[in-house]
Formats: C-alpha cells, sequence, structure tokens
C-alpha cells in the first residue's frame, strides 16, 4: 500500500508563506489522485485542493483559491501544497491523501475524503495575527 509523509508545517504570521510537501513511497503517485485536506478546529475534515488523476485537473476549496497552489512532482513522487497570504483561519492540520483514479469531474467528488483511501499523519500549520 502507498505511504504518504507530510512536511513542511510550521508557524507563521499571517500574510505569510508556507509550502508543504507529501512523500509517496512504494508506487509512483502518478499512479494515484492526490489532493490535501485539512482539520481546523471547530470543523469537519476540509478538502483544499486536489490533482485530478496525476493532472493538468485542479480543484480548489473556495476559502483557498487564488492563494493555495496544488502540483505534483512525478519524477520525485512527491506532492506539494504552496500556500500564500496565510489567514489565522487556516490554521490547523493538514493532511496529504491518495485515492484511484476516476472518471468523475469536480470538487464535489474530488474534494471528498471519503474518495481517498491512503492517508499520512499530517502536519500541523499554525498562522497567527
Amino acid at each position: 500500500q502507498e505511504q504518504l509523509v507530510e512536511s513542511g508545517g510550521g508557524s507563521v504570521q499571517a500574510g505569510g508563506s508556507l509550502r508543504l510537501s507529501c512523500a509517496a513511497s512504494r508506487y509512483s503517485s502518478s499512479d494515484y489522485s492526490m489532493a490535501w485536506f485539512r482539520l481546523t478546529p471547530g470543523k469537519e475534515r476540509e478538502g483544499v485542493a486536489a490533482i485530478r488523476n496525476g493532472g493538468p485537473v485542479k480543484y480548489y476549496a473556495d476559502s483557498v483559491k487564488d492563494r493555495f497552489t496544488i502540483s505534483q512532482d512525478n519524477a520525485k513522487n512527491t506532492l506539494y501544497l504552496q500556500m500564500n497570504s496565510l489567514k489565522p483561519e487556516d490554521t490547523g492540520m493538514y493532511y496529504c491523501a491518495a485515492g484511484p483514479r476516476s472518471t468523475a469531474f469536480g470538487t464535489l467528488w474530488w474534494l471528498n475524503p471519503e474518495k481517498y483511501n491512503v492517508w499520512g499523519q499530517g502536519t500541523q500549520v499554525t498562522v497567527s495575527s
């Protein structure tokens, strides 16, 4: 089974940037669809961004659109999340996830955590005001 290990979390002031990484092992990340989710205080797990079937179609939650960018380097089997203009409400645990490829379209599918069956341990992001 695929294993995912996130890194890059930390503490930053509002307006700052962080880049999260997710290293995939055992299988090529190009064989999966990959996504980022987060768990923020008082909220359920939220889909942040996803790459459909390895690209090029990408999906973003409205709350992060134009601030976050998801990308994938298949040569390195690594998924990234570039987060700019961070806000205190972005604070939470960020998880990388992998799931089977699908012919589906749309954020309701690709940002649904039930569509992913392999999860990393998470990396904490804290944004202070």
